[in-house]
Parts: structure tokens; C-alpha cells; sequence
């Protein structure tokens, strides 16, 4: 049974035939279906079934020689509203299965995002047109999280004016450090001693989370898995048509990248609000949007 299934409103699934009713009913009754000619050459298949706006189960699988479909392997999904460009994202193969990995480098952030592609069947069909030199790629973030906090918001020493430059300057000495520029590398080291002089100095009578006010930093050995701490900017409680849980549905903002999540409410403990801050382990997800 999936980890993240009680992510969109299915935690009271016990056994594995409830997990098989579901599963064929999600089949049988999906809403959208795309297909592409997959890794092999065989007949790729996508199957959707969704249960709140945007959320519900992935059926992958294929078709044989007699047109029949046979499914593999399912996924609960959440799709993202936040559409960002990036001009250096990597789609890998997972080895077992016919499912992939996307890598970004964000330069604002600092680190390289791996994440679960979501719509491998548009990755299928792009490929097999050999469009990717002509295309414009955008992604849209999503992350599914079963344990998450609510802490109280930070004092801000800078003005979101403020805090946009310093990202930005933060930004072009990352990619300036990465080409070998050594003055930026100077900088960057500088900038760095004394972050960890203020906090060294301010740990000793301060908590940690009153000092960092937000990250995002790998979590465990499954390298689609993040520890985020994140300011909130919206939410609102969604519906599970089928079982009737409630699901949070967060747009967080964490080193300036801004993405929604979505928990179910008997895994979140406090009461979220715009200003508050989400801290919990997130699976992240991404919808890769090809533009002709």
C-alpha cells in the first residue's frame, strides 16, 4: 500500500482487498487517459482518476497485442498551480519501471531538486517527436506530505523588496562561483562566515527555528524526499469525494521557491494561517509543460 494515499484522503484503507476495490473502481471509472509509445516500444498508458480538485490516483500501465490494458503500477497524485521556467532540467528512467525523475538546479535555493515526473506520457510523446531543442520547458511543483507542524512566524529583518535583491544577488554569485568566477567564490565564503557567526552567537539563548525561517533539505534515502520548512501564502481545505476527509492544501514559499502541498488535516497539527509557517517531510512532485 502507498505511503502518501492518506495525502489525498484515503488513510482508513486497511486491507489489500480494499486497496484492489479502489484500484479497479479507479480504473474503470478514470477521467483522463493519455498514452505514448513507451521505453520498449510498447503502448504507454496513463490512467486518472481524481477524488478533490487536482488530487486522486495515477494508474500507469500498457496495452498488449489484443488491445486489452493491463496496469502496472499506481500513484497518489497532486497536481501544482505554480508554474516556473527552468532552462536546465534532466529527466532520468527509474531502472524497474517505466517511470522517471526530474533534476533541477536552483540556483536561488542553492541545492538540486530531484523530483517524481508526473506526466511521463508528454515526456513520451516529446521525445519520440524529437522536439526538446525547440521546446520551452516550465514545471509545476507539487508535494505530498502524511506529517506536518505549524509554527508561528518569524520577524522579518528585511522588506520582501529587500529579501527579492539579496536573493537575487545570492543568485549571480552562485552562477558566477560555478563557472569559476574567484571573486564570487570570495564573497560566497564571506557571506557564509558570517551566517554561522550570527548563529553561533544567537543559538545559545535562541531556538533554532526562531533564527532559520525557512530551508529545504533532502530527508532520507529516497532522493524525491525533502524536509521543508516553508511561510505560508494560501490555503484552503479540499474534499475527498469518495471517503469525505478533509486535505489542507498549502502554497508554501521556501528559499524563494514557491509550491503547494497537500496533507490531510488529521496530519497536521496546529492551525495553519497566512504568515505561519509548515514544517514537515514532503514527497515533491513535478508536472513538466512543453511549450512549441
Amino acid at each position: 500500500m502507498h505511503e502518501y494515499l492518506r495525502a489525498i484522503g484515503f488513510s482508513r484503507i486497511e486491507s489489500k482487498e480494499e486497496l484492489n476495490q479502489l484500484l479497479k473502481m479507479a480504473e474503470e471509472s478514470y477521467q483522463i487517459e493519455r498514452t505514448s509509445g513507451d521505453y520498449e516500444g510498447h503502448d504507454f498508458s496513463e490512467r486518472r482518476k481524481e477524488f478533490a480538485p487536482g488530487m486522486g490516483i495515477m494508474l500507469r500501465g500498457e496495452y498488449n497485442e489484443r488491445g486489452e490494458y493491463q496496469s502496472e503500477y499506481y500513484f497518489p497524485y497532486f497536481q501544482g498551480r505554480q508554474e516556473k521556467f527552468y532552462d536546465n532540467i534532466t529527466i532520468e528512467r527509474h531502472a524497474e519501471k517505466e517511470s522517471y525523475a526530474g533534476v533541477i538546479d536552483d540556483l536561488a535555493m542553492g541545492v538540486t531538486i530531484i523530483f517524481y515526473v508526473q506526466n511521463v506520457a508528454d515526456y513520451l510523446s516529446e521525445r519520440r517527436r524529437s522536439h526538446f531543442s525547440s521546446c520551452t520547458v516550465t514545471l509545476k511543483f507539487a508535494g505530498l506530505s502524511t506529517e506536518g507542524k505549524i509554527l508561528l512566524p518569524v520577524a522579518q529583518s528585511l522588506t520582501p523588496e529587500e529579501n527579492t535583491r539579496a536573493i537575487l544577488q545570492r543568485t549571480k554569485l552562485i552562477k558566477a562561483a560555478r563557472e569559476g568566477d574567484e571573486e564570487a567564490i570570495e564573497n560566497l565564503t564571506i557571506e557564509d562566515m558570517d551566517t554561522y557567526s550570527m548563529i553561533s552567537r544567537r543559538i545559545a539563548h535562541e531556538d533554532v527555528f526562531s533564527i532559520v525561517s525557512t530551508y529545504f533539505m533532502p530527508y532520507g534515502v529516497e532522493c524525491d524526499h525533502y524536509n521543508v520548512l516553508g511561510e505560508i501564502l494560501e490555503y484552503h481545505l479540499v474534499q475527498n469525494s469518495l471517503t469525505k476527509e478533509w486535505i489542507y492544501v498549502l502554497t508554501l514559499e521556501s528559499h524563494d521557491l514557491v509550491f503547494e502541498i497537500c496533507i490531510n488535516k488529521d496530519d497536521l497539527l496546529g492551525e495553519p494561517a497566512v504568515g505561519r509557517r509548515f514544517k514537515g517531510v514532503v514527497w515533491m512532485q513535478g508536472e513538466v509543460i512543453y511549450h512549441n
